[in-house]
């Protein structure tokens, strides 16, 4: 696979458990994994895993990238320290580059005013109506959701964050991304025998 790589942004009390099912199978797609922190200092997750970046947010180009990530953390309620992030999701998306983001990233988006034109969806409404942005007509309640090259997905969807990574990529489609939905979601023993012959073509 020659595609470009996927960055991953890591900050202090970034949750850890919220984009494993993307990146771990988006690196067997092949995509090689790269930690965007806010320099190349270490950071922190809120589950103590210590990581150190492997390149600065003002070092990111969407021109170099096939996706950035953003996951949720404390930080992004309790100030401006991850704005900086935000406005790098506005110039990726501005270039035609896809951004995802759960939890938290997302009520950073809403303040940055790109899920104003958007549908999108987040842990509950009133969590984003909090930061006054403009776009709560367009909010949906659903697992996750893509509009215009932005995945959203609350907190407790990171199977469904990582099926629309996987759509919106290209890495699974039809009948084999429902599979590896039904698989990490549903524990559907069936949806494993379908991955099983895909994999074997």
């Amino acid at each position: 696979m020659n595609a470009q790589p996927v960055h991953h942004a890591v900050y202090d009390t970034y949750a850890d458990w919220e984009t494993g099912h993307a990146t771990a199978y988006l690196a067997r797609a092949g995509y090689e994994i790269r930690t965007v922190g806010p320099s190349r200092e270490p950071v922190t997750s809120i589950g103590g895993l210590r990581v150190q970046p492997a390149c600065a947010l003002d070092d990111v180009r969407p021109s170099e990238s096939s996706l950035l990530i953003l996951p949720g953390a404390d930080l992004w309620d309790a100030g401006d320290d991850l704005a900086p992030f935000a406005r790098k999701a506005r110039e990726f998306l501005d270039a035609g580059v896809p951004v995802a983001a759960i939890c938290g990233a997302t009520a950073g988006l809403a303040r940055e005013g790109l899920l104003d034109a958007r549908e999108h969806t987040s842990a509950v409404s009133f969590y984003l109506a909090a930061t006054g942005y403009g776009g709560g007509e367009r909010y949906v309640d659903a697992d996750a959701v893509t509009d215009g090259g932005l995945i959203t997905a609350g907190p407790t969807e990171p199977v469904a964050f990582a099926r629309e990574i996987f759509r919106l990529l290209g890495v699974y489609e039809g009948e084999v991304l429902d599979a590896w939905y039904r698989l990490f979601h549903d524990s559907d023993p069936q949806a494993y025998a379908v991955l099983e012959k895909a994999a074997a073509r």
